[in-house]
């Protein structure tokens, strides 16, 4: 038994906003399995206190005083490796900051807590300590369970499939979930495909802005053509669609063409956007024409829309527990028998196309 599993996981938080502090503590305290270990206001200051004591995980901001977020970051990725979770208000173009923070060990990018409408506080609740606990257990083997509170299924979005089979066309699309640890899993699952693959759309647990970034860095690596998703778009060969941050993305035919659906709603299995949403809408839409891949991540959103993919006739797979950052979504998907093989993530791609063109 691990010793996270005997006691509540140790928050560091780091922030220059003496009420975001306030505000992220307040959330932190409120959930039993977490507790806030301190808070410092600067880089300089989180340094003194982990030299004292250790926490499992460090929420960070990205701009600071005397020291930024991401140069913080790389120093402590460097001597004492500790789960990190970059929390921050940026949009725009300094979205591409956070690609940094990715790249330089970040295990999770999530937006600071909106203060002021009870709603919204909320939801920064539910993602925040969601956050930390995938955090506390990134790379660890075994996932321990984590306190969950009454969560909306994709019930709230859209009915659930008819349950009749649709017929096979020439047409394949690819529907792709992921979370904790997946920035770097989609991409090397989609810089390995070829510039005429089967449409791809992708939802990846990320905060608004930061998708738009996420799949400008993806386009610029990758033989195929990578952009968020615009409500309207039609599925291209050779074209993946990564869903915007806080929408919901849908898939939807017209005759032979399939399009998506961006929508508001709900968190949906704790989650907006969430793979069970665009999972189910894959089995609705597609039908046995899909194929569907659920990789890292914390938690079960799309275990459910998975086994509903294959129970219409998708083919369906899932990333091993070896080379999972967190084998908690596959590993949930594959309890319900949702996921029809089991694969390392090297040989993902292949089988995607192997399953597409068949």
């Amino acid at each position: 038994m691990s010793l996270l599993s005997r006691r509540p996981i140790r928050v560091l938080i780091v922030d220059d906003s003496a009420v975001v502090r306030q505000t992220m503590a307040e959330l932190i305290a409120s959930d039993p399995e977490l507790e806030v270990m301190d808070t410092a206001s600067d880089p300089f200051a989180a340094a003194a206190r982990i030299s004292k004591e250790r926490p499992d995980v460090i929420t960070l901001d990205v701009e600071m005083p005397r020291m930024d977020g991401v140069t913080f970051l790389r120093k402590l990725m460097a001597q004492h490796p500790i789960p990190v979770i970059m929390c921050s208000s940026l949009v725009g173009d300094k979205t591409e900051t956070l690609q940094q923070a990715m790249a330089a060990g970040a295990v999770d990018v999530i937006c600071k807590p909106q203060m002021g409408v009870k709603g919204f506080l909320e939801e920064s609740r539910t993602v925040l300590c969601d956050a930390i606990k995938a955090a506390a257990h990134a790379r660890l083997n075994r996932i321990r369970p984590v306190h969950v509170s009454a969560k909306l299924s994709a019930d709230a979005v859209l009915p659930p499939p008819s349950g009749s089979a649709m017929s096979k066309t020439t047409e394949t699309i690819i529907a792709i979930g992921v979370s904790t640890g997946g920035t770097e899993a989609v991409r090397s699952v989609l810089e390995a495909l070829p510039a005429d693959c089967p449409p791809i759309v992708v939802v990846q647990h990320m905060p608004e802005h930061f998708t738009a970034a996420f799949a400008r860095r993806l386009d610029g690596l990758c033989r195929i053509t990578v952009s968020e998703a615009k409500d309207g778009d039609r599925m291209l060969r050779g074209h993946a669609l990564i869903a915007p941050g806080n929408r919901h993305t849908l898939l939807t035919r017209s005759g032979a063409n399939y399009c998506v659906e961006v929508r508001e709603g709900p968190l949906v299995s704790r989650h907006r956007p969430s793979v069970d949403v665009l999972f189910r809408s894959v089995a609705r839409a597609a039908g046995r024409n899909a194929v569907g891949l659920i990789m890292t991540g914390m938690g079960d959103d799309g275990a459910r829309g998975l086994l509903e993919m294959r129970q219409a006739g998708a083919r369906t797979l899932g990333q091993d527990e070896a080379s999972c950052v967190v084998y908690g979504m596959p590993n949930e998907a594959r309890k319900l028998g949702a996921v029809e093989e089991e694969l390392p993530l090297s040989r993902l791609p292949a089988t995607l196309l192997r399953w597409a063109s068949a």
